[in-house]
């Protein structure tokens, strides 16, 4: 089931800074998206599931974003490597773009799906 703006995507003590994140479905324009949230720098983060460059789902097994280094989020089938604070990819064959962020919120001991949940104009 998609997640509706304000629901909660998962308890915070699930995400520890460069370990696996959790995955989630959100309705985006009347169409269910896959999306995830990981933590890094002790901030949680969520993107849409998918790279920037052919609009394939990052994670190489459900919900491994990170390299092996945990430093970065990484493509697994075309190696784009995107900074986990911004999405920006810096390494791969999108260099320069972004993944698209969804806006989360962290309350109550949860990470919660923000009333604005994403960006819909990129």
């Amino acid at each position: 089931m998609a997640l509706v703006p304000g629901a909660r995507i998962c308890d915070s003590a699930v995400l520890r800074d460069g370990e696996a994140g959790v995955r989630f479905d959100l309705d985006r324009s009347g169409y269910r998206t896959s999306a995830f949230v990981v933590r890094h720098a002790g901030v949680a983060r969520a993107y849409l599931n998918r790279c920037a460059h052919k609009f394939v789902e990052l994670d190489w097994e459900p919900g491994e974003f990170f390299d092996s280094d945990r430093q970065y989020l990484v493509c697994a089938t075309h190696g784009a490597l995107y900074e986990p604070d911004s999405g920006y990819c810096v390494a791969g064959p999108c260099r320069g773009a972004r993944l698209i962020p969804v806006a989360v919120r962290e309350a109550d001991g949860g990470v919660w799906l923000a009333e604005a949940p994403v960006d819909v104009l990129k």
